[in-house]
């Protein structure tokens, strides 16, 4: 506008510019027209004018700010939303509140705050970018684990891209006895307890694996699995483990001699004839 500030005509060029500034700033973040009233209609519409650009500046950049804020950790925010529609699911079906709070404690040691898409994300990658992942995200798993130390490097590789991760609470039965087995377990941290009928306990932890039994008999169940703690566990599928067996024959001619040297230790305990000994435990396994 081209009104003036009679006692600025003298001053100094930086008060001018602090005014002007000052007189600006007022029009384009719409809390005010300035210092005085804008007279004629000149300086009303051009007031106007810089109050709608104002406007639509400002909306801009609410916009773009709160994109930028959301976008630093987009992880945590698709959690939240996540975990709201969780909310909302208890609400609706009205489950009791320990259950609630199993789940939430579910939800925040298995997610630990955010959530990726880390099937879709893998799946975009090629395949030796895929493996180099996930050999780094199991890496704990294949030096605590004898099983992997010393196997054909590709043999590991072929497991850890079919493993699946799962998080078990304390008290939960991982595995129950006489059901149909179709998964094992391989244990990144926390410790279980071998139930058997004769109410002995064994316990495992980090770095051993249970449950393969089962998927080399295809039978049921010989013992059941509980968690004693919060159990990080990797799961492999009946069919992913006999697919990898099928390309390392090495490996199950290998798994069947140390089972059959473990059944020479075990066998009265499990009361399995010379017939099952190359469809025998694994060494360090159960279940």
């Amino acid at each position: 506008p081209s009104t003036t500030v009679p006692h600025l005509q003298n001053d100094s060029w930086g008060k001018q510019y602090s005014h002007a500034l000052f007189k600006a700033m007022s029009h384009m973040l719409c809390i005010g027209y300035g210092q005085q009233a804008p007279e004629g209609m000149t300086d009303v519409w051009l007031t106007m004018l810089s109050m709608i650009v104002g406007a639509t500046c400002y909306a801009m950049f609410i916009g773009h700010a709160t994109a930028l804020i959301q976008s630093l950790d987009s992880s945590r925010r698709q959690y939240q939303e996540k975990y709201k529609q969780v909310e909302q699911y208890m609400s609706f079906h009205k489950l009791p509140g320990d259950t609630r709070q199993r789940i939430h404690e579910y939800y925040e040691h298995r997610y630990q705050g955010k959530m990726f898409d880390e099937e879709n994300i893998l799946g975009e990658l090629s395949e030796p970018l895929k493996e180099e992942i996930i050999n780094f995200n199991c890496r704990n798993l294949v030096a605590n684990m004898p099983l992997f130390a010393n196997a054909d490097p590709n043999f590991v590789t072929a497991m850890l891209t079919k493993l699946r991760f799962e998080v078990f609470q304390p008290g939960d039965f991982i595995i129950r006895e006489g059901t149909v087995g179709k998964k094992m377990y391989f244990i990144q941290h926390g410790v279980v307890s071998i139930l058997t009928k004769g109410n002995k306990e064994t316990k495992l932890s980090d770095g051993s694996y249970f449950g393969e039994i089962c998927l080399l008999t295809r039978g049921r169940r010989t013992a059941s699995v509980r968690a004693d703690t919060y159990c990080r566990l990797y799961s492999l599928s009946v069919d992913n483990f006999n697919e990898v067996l099928e390309e390392y024959p090495m490996m199950r001619r290998a798994f069947e001699t140390v089972a059959m040297d473990r059944l020479d230790r075990i066998g009265e305990e499990w009361s399995l004839g010379p017939a099952w000994l190359p469809l025998c435990l694994l060494p360090g396994a159960t279940a």
